[in-house]
């Protein structure tokens, strides 16, 4: 069973990592600016429920399989930083999306649907550092499986109000951007927080191949 306290420790560590910027914090407060907070939904749902099907299946096996052949995750973080890269520059490139009404100016505009978010959080390196460490610090060894499926609900149930408080940002934004050069501004800037957060991967990365 998992004690008060280390209950206490997981929640606020959820908490902490779910509220803080990252790659999908950002990429959810720029579908609540371009989309509106419905249409963001099924992203939300896909990050949460992507991200505790993670915390399982990291648990139960990825881990061993990270340690016995160290190569894996270095490819793993590559590939991440790449496709967070082309992810940064469409956003950037996304032009002034919002329209009368919320709707999107192009038929090519749509939010992240809940497949895509489920599996975006297997190339999201923030997610990986979070599941990483609520499992080999946060899952209690007496019951290895319950445990492991314990701190991924607490990390989930946790997480959804949290990234939901992003989208909900970004929605109270669209009023001050109103006009097509103040949304083309913001998804540039949203752009670069997001290359912004690759910054200590890329940093760890080279620092091993050096």
């Amino acid at each position: 069973m998992m004690t008060l306290n280390l209950f206490l420790a997981l929640s606020a560590f959820a908490l902490v990592s779910s509220l803080t910027p990252g790659p999908n914090n950002l990429m959810l407060m720029a579908s609540g600016t371009n989309f509106g907070f419905a249409r963001t939904v099924p992203h939300m749902l896909g990050v949460s429920i992507g991200f505790v099907f993670m915390v399982i299946l990291v648990g139960l096996g990825l881990v061993g399989i990270f340690k016995a052949f160290p190569v894996t995750y270095v490819i793993l973080k590559w590939v991440s930083v790449v496709y967070l890269l082309y992810l940064a520059w469409h956003i950037a490139t996304a032009g002034a999306l919002v329209v009368k009404d919320g709707e999107p100016a192009t038929a090519e505009a749509k939010p992240f649907r809940f497949y895509q978010a489920v599996l975006f959080q297997w190339v999201n390196p923030k997610a990986w550092t979070m599941a990483l460490t609520a499992v080999t610090v946060y899952a209690p060894p007496q019951k290895p499986l319950l445990g492991l499926v314990t701190v991924a609900v607490i990390f989930g149930a946790i997480n959804l109000p949290s990234v939901g408080l992003w989208a909900l940002l970004g929605v109270q934004m669209r009023r001050f951007l109103d006009e097509p050069g103040k949304m083309r501004a913001f998804n540039i800037t949203a752009a670069l927080l997001l290359v912004a957060t690759l910054y200590p991967v890329v940093e760890e990365l080279f620092i091993r191949a050096s």
